[in-house]
This record gives C-alpha cells, structure tokens and sequence, in this order.
C-alpha cells in the first residue's frame, strides 16, 4: 500500500494542481428514474465525486439538450425498467457530442436479500431494451452468472433451531473482480467486489479501440439463465475441476468515434426537435461493466446510515470500489492522459534489517551532529573569512 501511494503522488498532486488553475468542475450525473439504485445506495460515490466534481442524478425522461450538453460524464447504474425510445435517442446524442457514458448493468435479476427466508430464487434476464444499443458501440453484456472461486463472504444463519449462530460464508456469485494491470485506469487499485455478475464480449466496430479492465480470476464457472438460486449452495463445496477455467472480461474500456443508434432513423415519438443527425461521435470514452451494483455502497439496516463505498460491514474488507470509481471519473474527464502518470512504477529499496540494528547508534549519532558540526564549520570559516578580507 506505501508502495502504491508513493507511486501515485506524481499523479495525484498534478491532476490537484490542474484543476485549481482552469477552475473546471465537470458535472457527472447517475441516471434515474428506470429503477436505478437509489440517493441512498449511491450516496457515497456522489459523496466522493462531490469533492471535485458537480455530480447528481438526471432523469432521461426530463433532461433536455441544453441539460446534456453540460455534462460530461453519465453513469448508467443498474436500472431496473426498460428504456425507452425517447430515452436511448438522448443516451445517444449524449455520446454523438462527445459524452463519456459508463454502463454499469445487471443483465440478470438476482438478489441476495430476495433469497432470505425462501428456499430458492429463479434469476431470469431482464428486458431493458438496451442490447441493440450496446451492439452497435461495439459492446454485448452476455445473459449469464458468474460463480467465481475468489469471492467475497456473507453472514449465514448456521446451526439447528435455537442453536443458530451466525457465519460468514464464501459466496461464489460475488466475485472479486481483478483489476488489469496493464491498463492506466485500474493500474495500482485493489480487486473490487462485485454482485451477481455478467460476462462481456466486444464486437468488431471500426474506429473503436477495446481494453478489458476488470476480469474474473481464472477459477470460475459460467451458469447460462435463467437458473435457480439458493442459499444451500453456500455450504457446498465447490469441485476444483469444474472451476478450472481462464479469466472472463466483466469491464471493457472503448475509445473512439462510436457509431450513432439513431443515423437516418425517425425521430422517436416524444422528440419534437431533432439534436442533430450524426453518423459518428467526437472521439470520447466509454466503459462497459456486467454489474450494477459496483458503485453501491453498503447501508446499515438498523438506522439506514451509510459505509463507505468498497467497504464490507461483515468482513471489515476495504475493496477497490471507490478507486475505481475516482478513477473513472478523472480518466473519462481528463483530456491531457494526466492518468498515464500511474503507469510509472518506483521501487522502494528496503533496508537492511541486521545492519540497521548493528550499526543504528552510529547513524544516529552523525545524523544528528554532523549536520550541526558542518553547519559550525561553515560559521567558523565564514567568520574568518570576513575579518581576513575587511582587516587588509
């Protein structure tokens, strides 16, 4: 971790230092109203961006032109209802005028929370009328789960009757994600954790340059929806073989001029003025990310009081949840690459131990008086000096 800070000072005091001179506060907005996570649930990531960013929701179905144009960021977080027209034609002038959008989605309905107190739950896919959209930037998020042996704990009720007792147990539907380390944006960030995730596969779009980001550990095992869901698969022991396997791309990273959604078409019903017939898009970012609940932080469900993004209250985990958020919102905002500086990598040399401990009085001794003593011989000498040269 010391060794990761020291390696990202460089960055970090430039990006603080270019945002005081230009003054620039980009807005990014989450979006709403499609059953997206709540104020509540995304309350530390706006809490977090807040400090340098303007960041709030938008509502698709209100926004305007106008409101678009100002923003240069748009998270797209676990939304819940089908999109409609209306709002997929103002998702896609957003990215036409150089917008960065970030789809963090669950293409399968699965809940931990729904599983308590039943015996099983059917995950089944969700329908919000986003695949065509996705297909088109060069994107698809795959209609399945993934059981990950690298995966993060939850509290179970084990034991019979009054002799239950509460444990923590590795649950394989949520995987800790691995950050690529070949990629400036995830560069130096721990694994994030992750619910009920899907795989990604990348389409061949001319102009659009692809990156995995985020990825499974290579021991996983792929489960095609709709599937039934139980709590009971906690206790089981998974079969190493059948989890052998190679990492799976769950967050992609495109860059490029994006193909528009909505060349040549109709005006959706609902549009009264067009926001441009655009082929392609200024060259700008996206990310892609087969899970909705990366960027929610955990709420106490006693008083509704708020963790810190990445945090797990039961296992007292930090992940890299919040510096992959941070991440995101500077790589996406920036345009100098100021990023890149995280590729550098600076070694710590570390002493010595057992000539430290032999040889500590010594260096103490002329780390504390050599320093005095040259700084007295400089008096000395300067005293000397002066009465020799004004005496003559």
């Amino acid at each position: 971790n010391i060794n990761s800070s020291i390696q990202n000072l460089e960055y970090t005091f430039t990006s603080a230092i270019k945002k005081v001179v230009t003054g620039e506060n980009p807005r990014i907005g989450f979006t709403e109203g499609n059953g997206e996570l709540s104020d509540l649930q995304l309350s530390d990531a706006l809490k977090s961006l807040s400090t340098t960013y303007e960041a709030g929701r938008v509502d698709l179905g209100v926004i305007d032109k106008n409101g678009l144009d100002r923003l240069k960021i748009l998270f797209v977080t676990k939304p819940q209802r089908a999109f409609t027209e209306v709002e997929k034609y103002k998702l896609d002038y957003f990215v036409m005028k150089g917008g960065s959008l970030v789809w963090s989605i669950d293409q399968v309905s699965a809940d931990l929370d729904s599983l308590r107190g039943k015996t099983e739950q059917l995950a089944f896919n969700k329908a919000l009328n986003l695949d065509d959209m996705l297909f088109i930037y060069g994107a698809r998020i795959n209609y399945n789960l993934v059981a990950d042996a690298n995966c993060a704990e939850i509290p179970l009720a084990m034991g019979d009757g009054n002799q239950n007792q509460i444990q923590l147990a590795p649950w394989l539907y949520y995987p800790i994600l691995l950050p690529d380390t070949s990629s400036a944006l995830v560069k130096n960030i721990d694994g994030v954790r992750a619910e009920f995730v899907s795989t990604i596969d990348t389409i061949g779009v001319k102009g659009i340059n692809k990156s995995t980001i985020l990825s499974t550990s290579p021991y996983n095992k792929l489960h095609n929806t709709p599937k039934l869901l139980s709590l009971q698969m906690a206790a089981e022991q998974p079969e190493p073989r059948d989890y052998a396997s190679t990492s799976k791309p769950v967050g992609v990273l495109m860059e490029g001029s994006f193909p528009s959604v909505f060349y040549n078409r109709t005006l959706p019903e609902g549009i009264t003025t067009s926001y441009g017939n655009f082929e392609k898009s200024k060259p700008t970012r996206m990310i892609v990310i087969g899970d909705g609940d990366i960027f929610k932080n955990q709420v106490s469900a006693t008083d509704n009081s708020v963790f810190p993004l990445g945090f797990d209250r039961f296992t007292k985990q930090n992940f890299g949840n919040k510096a992959l958020l941070l991440n995101i919102a500077d790589y996406l905002s920036s345009e100098d690459n100021l990023i890149a500086l995280r590729n550098k990598d600076i070694k710590v040399r570390l002493l010595d131990k057992t000539k430290v401990r032999a040889e500590k009085l010594t260096w103490q001794i002329m780390n504390a008086l050599l320093p005095i003593g040259l700084l007295a011989l400089f008096g000395i000498f300067q005293h000397y000096y002066r009465k020799y040269k004004y005496t003559r």
